[in-house]
């Protein structure tokens, strides 16, 4: 009878996750022990009957009840456990935003991190500052282990906690992501778009079919692209070097995509330049390509007074737009792989 308790115990728990589960009894014997015993001796060890006169597994299969009361307490304990460790993580993220949009220097540094790591939200690459300031490249032990690397042991409880998507699909968890220099390995591979080769042609294709409005050439432009307002055209100096075209023309398009057809009627081309060189240089980051960083230097003026959330929501804009035009380059690069800055030697 505790065997069975327990088998019952396990089965409910592995159903719970999933599985399909049933529990067999031995025909002869108190277990499976006493039934190899008899079959290899012929002699059967006594049994005590069990306190019910009912057979207790055909009751039990037949009639199957989940432990309500258990699956209800353990959900108030994880949700609790939750609350208490989400609050300081999301205190320590909101922080961290408002120390980069005030700060220069740490905005800089945000910019590179985020080129490194485009798939990582702008609240996650916050909390990965704060707790790993020298961070260069992040991924979880499990996609460490997907490329070929591995987390060193006394870094194990060394790495950053970020939000991530449950395996339901449904709300957040915290996960510990550990940079490259945490790890060991393969050399991670990088994608560099050069002059006047196949890939750049082919990226250069992709960032022009994400302009939302015309192309049309022009000449000796200040910057090797323009996006005007008022006509809602995209100029491209065509005689500009592959790289600064690049650069030139994500910053060009972020702007046309901010003015969003004449339909954003608060668009203003000065409010939206730190945001639009922001996006361009992400790009440029994260495909290689040498640029320098935005004019910082009116940063805490840009966000004084502003709330955490606030401050977050521009650093949203500029990883959601970056990074939906950089999947759309990589899908023309071949083979397609993500892309990461040569300055790291083998570097969301």
């Amino acid at each position: 009878e505790p065997g069975i308790t327990a088998a019952k115990e396990m089965r409910g728990r592995y159903r719970e996750a999933g599985y399909e589960v049933e529990i067999r009894v031995p025909k002869y014997g108190k277990d499976w022990n006493a039934q190899l015993k008899y079959k290899l001796t012929g002699v059967l060890e006594e049994v005590k009957p069990p306190k019910s006169k009912e057979n207790i597994m055909k009751k039990e299969e037949t009639n199957p009840m989940a432990n309500l009361g258990k699956i209800i307490s353990d959900k108030s304990t994880a949700d609790a456990k939750w609350q208490a460790d989400k609050e300081p993580a999301a205190a320590l993220r909101d922080a961290s935003v408002i120390q980069i949009t005030k700060d220069p220097e740490k905005f800089a540094r945000y910019l590179e991190l985020q080129g490194d790591n485009p798939s990582y939200s702008s609240g996650n690459i916050a909390l990965a500052m704060a707790q790993l300031p020298e961070a260069t490249v992040l991924h979880t032990r499990g996609h460490w282990k997907d490329l070929g690397r591995f987390v060193l042991d006394p870094e194990l409880k060394n790495g950053a906690s970020i939000f991530t998507r449950s395996s339901t699909g449904r709300g957040y968890n915290l996960t510990s992501v550990y940079d490259i220099a945490q790890t060991q390995g393969r050399e991670l591979r990088t994608v560099q778009l050069k002059e006047d080769t196949e890939p750049m042609e082919a990226a250069l294709t992709a960032l022009l079919n994400f302009s939302p409005v015309q192309v049309v050439a022009g000449e000796n432009l200040p910057s090797g692209a323009y996006y005007d307002p008022r006509q809602m055209t995209l100029a491209i100096d065509t005689a500009c070097p592959d790289g600064q075209a690049f650069a030139a023309i994500a910053a060009e398009i972020a702007q046309a995509k901010y003015h969003d057809r004449g339909f954003n009627r608060a668009y203003s081309r000065e409010e939206c330049e730190l945001s639009a060189q922001s996006v361009a240089y992400v790009l440029c980051r994260r495909f290689g390509i040498s640029r320098e960083q935005p004019d910082l230097s009116k940063l805490p003026e840009r966000f004084q007074g502003w709330p955490a959330q606030d401050r977050q929501n521009v650093l949203n804009g500029i990883q959601d737009l970056s990074k939906r035009i950089g999947r759309a380059i990589e899908k023309s690069i071949a083979p397609p792989q993500r892309a990461t800055p040569a300055v790291h030697h083998d570097a969301r």
